[in-house]
């Protein structure tokens, strides 16, 4: 019975945000509470832990994923962005103009959020098709699969950030990990499945060609690629100098303070602020305006992330998290794949990325709190499959769709198969990787 009123409870978080177009914060809410009346926790205890949920999720994750967003966003205003895309396509030259767009996508979308880094690097994709006269799709599409991959696997972006929170697992080595897995879902998904699209037509809005700025004004390329890299590096850093000098404690202690995602973010962000916002001539006045505008562009992101987190507090107050993960583990499936499975399913149902992370996290949290899979190959399965075949209730399909100017079965037909192997590549590469760890 407990495992039916969870079912109805999830088919109905679907049809609140598919169908009643409810906004997920509150879709989210409204379930958790049905959800924690229904499975008999009390009334007066009920509030508690919905608030108790929102307030463990948002804890350790608002300073990483606020100042992820700061970051990102200055990365875009003062030019990094542009500096680093125009010498990479220097470097790569037109023959491979997919490839070049293809890293700038990676670099660019580790710090930047997805709608963010969509809307600020699809005009140089059109700016490229336009001087080129090449079809738009073919060279655009592996730009996006980079920017979802970073969304959907690396940290800091909200959803894997929160995983990596909610199963104890370690930050750094979810990025490593993330790194590896995500560069054969990228190529895969980006450059050669591309290639099956060139006959697709796109005649992008002129609107949507960029405002270059001069190139005087840009930061250099190596100050855009420190500044925008270095919570990546840090992060690396801090995880790989512990393995190499296990003895030391001093060196955890150090390690353990400075590989704090937190600590990473603010260093990296106080950096940026010189390097790239002072160094380029913005007055302070101004770049603060642009961390502002950052806070306001995802603060609804991470009121969702507060409400799913609720929905996963009131699945463990009344214990049904622990049943579920008991009735799973008798499941003929790998730990891995059956997360995979269930995102993969919220993913194509609900059409957040974000929502369909967070709730198969709170479902499988017992089982990796147990100990039976590795928490950071389990953050990259959930994310993987939380990128399942984007269509009609995603807003990133009708981003696309528009932008690019396409028919819905063209957009099906591009869009939607990317993600779509972006998330079995991604379930490939994870359980591989799993043999070997």
């Amino acid at each position: 019975m407990t495992l039916l009123i969870i079912a109805g409870c999830i088919a109905l978080l679907v049809l609140l945000i598919t169908w009643g177009k409810t906004n997920a914060f509150i879709a989210f809410l409204l379930v958790s509470l049905l959800a924690g009346w229904l499975l008999g926790i009390p009334m007066n205890q009920l509030a508690g832990a919905v608030e108790k949920g929102m307030g463990d999720t948002l804890g350790a994750l608002t300073g990483v994923i606020m100042m992820g967003a700061m970051l990102g966003k200055l990365v875009a205003e003062c030019g990094a962005a542009q500096q680093i895309s125009a010498s990479l396509m220097r470097v790569f030259g037109v023959k491979y103009i997919q490839w070049a767009l293809m890293v700038t996508g990676f670099i660019i979308g580790i710090p930047l959020f997805y709608n963010v880094g969509f809307v600020l690097m699809v005009p140089l994709i059109f700016s490229v098709a336009y001087q080129y006269k090449l079809p738009a799709v073919y060279i655009g599409l592996p730009m996006l699969a980079s920017l979802s991959v970073t969304h959907g696997y690396l940290p800091p972006h909200p959803a894997p950030a929160a995983l990596v929170k909610q199963f104890n697992a370690n930050m750094g080595l979810t990025l490593l990990y993330g790194l590896i897995v995500a560069i054969p879902a990228i190529i895969i998904a980006g450059p050669i499945f591309a290639k099956t699209l060139k006959k697709i037509v796109s005649v992008p809005l002129k609107t949507f060609q960029p405002s270059v700025i001069e190139e005087d004004r840009l930061p250099s390329l190596f100050n855009s690629l420190m500044s925008s890299l270095l919570p990546v590096l840090l992060l690396i850093a801090t995880t790989v100098i512990p393995l190499i000098v296990p003895s030391s404690e001093q060196v955890k202690n150090i390690s353990s303070f400075w590989g704090n995602p937190m600590i990473v973010m603010l260093i990296a962000l106080v950096v940026a602020t010189f390097s790239l916002g002072r160094g380029t001539g913005m007055p302070m006045k101004k770049i603060m305006g642009v961390y502002e505008s950052a806070v306001k562009d995802i603060a609804m992101i991470l009121l969702i992330i507060a409400g799913a987190g609720s929905f996963k507090e009131v699945l463990t107050v009344s214990g049904v998290s622990n049943e579920i993960a008991m009735a799973l583990q008798h499941w003929p499936l790998h730990p891995l794949l059956l997360a995979w499975m269930i995102a993969a399913i919220i993913r194509v149902c609900i059409g957040s990325a974000t929502v369909a992370g967070l709730t198969t996290a709170g479902i499988v949290a017992p089982m990796v709190l147990q100990g039976n899979v590795d928490p950071n190959l389990m953050v990259l399965s959930i994310g993987a499959g939380s990128l399942m075949f984007s269509h009609v209730n995603d807003g990133g399909f009708w981003l696309f769709k528009e932008y690019f100017n396409l028919s819905v079965k063209d957009t099906i037909r591009s869009w939607s198969l990317m993600e779509t192997i972006v998330a079995i590549v991604g379930l490939g590469a994870v359980m591989l990787l799993s043999t070997i760890i």
